[in-house]
């Protein structure tokens, strides 16, 4: 049966990385099993040179991480349908292991309920998984792998059949917090979600705040998702709880004025259609380890 599953892959790309895109196209090339399709989208860049057999797709505007993410999806056909699975990996990134493929099509096959995977991210040079690439609380062990209710954007694997019954991800979102959209979406229509240490994208190690929008679409984003997802009375709890973490982590000033302008923007605009989940998602999100209090 995972032989017969298509696989897919998308990657978006600034074409400031050419080196890089490459090399993680040609790890994709030399997957085990039937061959990966794959779709390079510009994200308002022109594409670099890439391998014969890969298509590419330049927009004229940056649509940011999800808006150009489903243009590649869209790209498979409406909701990715040409194929079963699609893999999502940053254009710096890595495919450490030839198998990887064939682990998604195997997984996917034997659990009908599994709609995402999330791979591990490890650094090339030391093999270090940051602790903030642990999509789980619990996050000390990166070798662990468990189910979990959330994903990396830029290192997984996702059923098709979650986007059309889900939808796709949030285009407005921009950049931050698109994948728990999804993933709480994807949850509440009941798929799960498995991180899976043996499937492993090699990634420089980085700051996610060297982008000059993080403090703020980090906090516009937030205030979208719980206004988006939660259960009316779970969004102040919610908010509140990040609120006070961000505090407790002691920002810059300016760091912490970027913060407030997001989050006082999450509140001022809209954030699209809310569609709360059902309390027992919320039990589920909570016996997974993390209830969407934090």
């Amino acid at each position: 049966m995972s032989a017969s599953l298509k696989v897919g892959a998308v990657v978006i790309t600034m074409g400031n990385r050419p080196d890089e895109l490459r090399a993680l196209l040609d790890s994709v090339a030399k997957q085990d099993g039937d061959r990966v399709e794959v779709v390079v989208v510009g994200n308002g860049s022109p594409v670099p040179d890439v391998p014969a057999g890969a298509r590419t797709i330049e927009l004229p505007e940056n649509l940011g991480i999800p808006g150009g993410r489903n243009v590649g999806i869209e790209a498979f056909g409406p909701g990715g349908r040409d194929v079963d699975i699609l893999l999502f990996l940053d254009d710096d990134g890595l495919l450490a292991r030839t198998d990887t493929a064939e682990l998604c099509r195997q997984a996917f096959a034997d659990d009908e309920k599994l709609g995402i995977i999330s791979f591990r991210i490890a650094d090339p040079d030391t093999g270090v998984t940051q602790r903030r690439h642990v999509p789980r609380l619990r996050a000390s062990d990166p070798m662990r792998s468990s189910r979990v209710t959330t994903f990396l954007g830029g290192a997984n694997a996702v059923r098709t059949r979650v986007f059309a019954e889900v939808g796709v991800l949030p285009d407005a979102f921009f950049y931050a917090h698109e994948e728990t959209d999804l993933a709480w979406r994807a949850l509440d229509a009941g798929w799960m979600i498995d991180y899976r240490s043996d499937m492993v994208l090699y990634h420089p190690t980085t700051a996610p705040s060297r982008h000059a929008v993080y403090h703020r679409m980090v906090a516009r984003n937030r205030v979208w998702l719980a206004r988006r997802n939660l259960p009316a009375a779970l969004v102040p709890v919610y908010l509140g709880v990040w609120l006070l973490l961000t505090l407790a982590r002691r920002p810059s000033r300016s760091a912490l004025k970027a913060w407030f302008g997001g989050f006082r923007e999450g509140w001022a605009t809209a954030c699209g259609p809310r569609r709360p989940m059902r309390w027992r998602t919320v039990w589920r999100l909570t016996r997974l380890g993390r209830p969407p209090i934090i």
